[in-house]
């Protein structure tokens, strides 16, 4: 008999959803807009703006994409800028940046975080400058759930006067010095897609601290209909708004965010108390008290030189003999084909890091059964 699945990280429901989402059905509330929607949006601002956090406004969108699209989009991104972008980090990070004809800049990542690298990214913009050619905007991430090194990030985008998209979509729940990942850059990004740790199916939201910026977002992301009795349109516009429905997931799964962070934290607590046993293996944890990751999913490197010759794919094939999902760390876009003769700066962290480096299963629903078989599984490989 085949044993059951154990996902990397899969939907995981709170229970709520229904009552949103059976209320949109009743009051006939289908099309992507409704109360769900200005629901959904307040309950994130509500949840941000913990702590401190600055006030801010929210648009609530199709996908993260959608959201790093309008980012760029109402920051003056044209043809032939440049935007520079972590070079570790999902596709959807950079896609953006070509759907708009500009030119993708990559930067490596630093040690610590896995994120951004404040010294690489000042090589490039120094050097970019001295071409002619300011970027445009910095695409900076949170990965994994790991906030990257706010504080250096921010004072070189004010030093140059380049303007912080913060790519969150993998950090909800996740905060720098106490204050909520998703408002800490000029414009930020959050995604609610079937993997995150909350999610609405597919959705995303654009997060800015000027309400003219949310006005203008949606009305971008509306088909920009401008204000008159018939269809008119005077710019290009795009179907980018989150529908009642799924608003309404998300509105059950807010909820049950911070228990779905506690879950994940306690489960890479699970994979620290386990890697002790084990030699040439580095579970990558906050560098800092400054940094709180809700660890979205945890991340390991793999030293196959202390670990008699068993190295990362060593250790993804055999948790997959065993139906138990792991993944590589993500391909760095100057490694991806589509991205290969674009700029890049940096010495290889990212590229080690995607050679040794492996996301365990990490899903706030894991039993203690899912967590027996994978301790059996990787124990087995990495103990022999």
């Amino acid at each position: 008999m085949n044993k059951e699945k154990i996902w990397l990280s899969s939907p995981h429901m709170g229970g709520e959803e229904l009552k949103y989402v059976n209320g949109a059905f009743e009051d006939n509330w289908i099309a992507p807009l409704g109360p769900n929607v200005t629901g959904f949006e307040n309950d994130i601002k509500e949840y941000l703006t913990q702590n401190g956090s600055s006030d801010i406004e929210v648009a609530a969108l199709s996908s993260g994409t959608a959201a790093l699209h309008l980012a760029l989009i109402l920051l003056g991104v044209k043809r032939g800028d440049e935007v520079i972008c972590q070079s570790m980090t999902f596709a959807a990070s950079a896609n953006p940046i070509m759907y708009l004809g500009a030119i993708p800049i990559f930067v490596d990542s630093e040690e610590d975080t896995l994120n951004i690298c404040p010294h690489q990214l000042e090589i490039a913009i120094k050097e970019r400058i001295s071409k002619g050619n300011k970027p445009k905007a910095i695409i900076a991430v949170h990965l994994y759930g790991m906030p990257y090194q706010v504080e250096e990030i921010n004072k070189i985008s004010r030093k140059y006067g380049i303007p912080v998209i913060e790519d969150s979509a993998e950090a909800l729940g996740s905060k720098y010095k106490n204050v909520h990942c998703g408002t800490l850059g000029d414009y930020s990004i959050l995604s609610f897609n079937g993997n995150k740790i909350i999610t609405t199916s597919g959705g995303g939201a654009l997060i800015t601290k000027d309400i003219q910026a949310k006005r203008k977002a949606i009305f971008l992301a509306t088909q920009a209909r401008d204000d008159a009795p018939h269809y008119q349109h005077s710019e290009v516009g795009y179907n980018y708004r989150l529908s009642n429905i799924c608003a309404g997931i998300g509105r059950g799964q807010m909820q049950v965010l911070d228990k779905r962070v506690e879950a994940r934290r306690d489960m890479f607590q699970f994979y620290v108390n386990l890697f002790r046993k084990i030699e040439g293996v580095r579970v990558f944890e906050e560098p800092s008290v400054d940094y709180f990751s809700n660890h979205w999913l945890t991340v390991i490197e793999v030293d196959e030189l202390k670990t008699d010759g068993i190295g990362r794919e060593e250790l993804r094939k055999c948790l997959g003999t065993e139906n138990i999902e792991s993944r590589p760390l993500w391909k760095p876009m100057h490694m991806q084909p589509v991205f290969k003769d674009y700029p890049y700066y940096g010495t290889g962290i990212a590229e080690k890091m995607f050679r040794n480096g492996l996301c365990l299963p990490s899903g706030s629903n894991l039993t203690d059964n899912d967590r027996l078989r994978i301790e059996k599984a990787i124990l087995n490989c990495l103990t022999k």
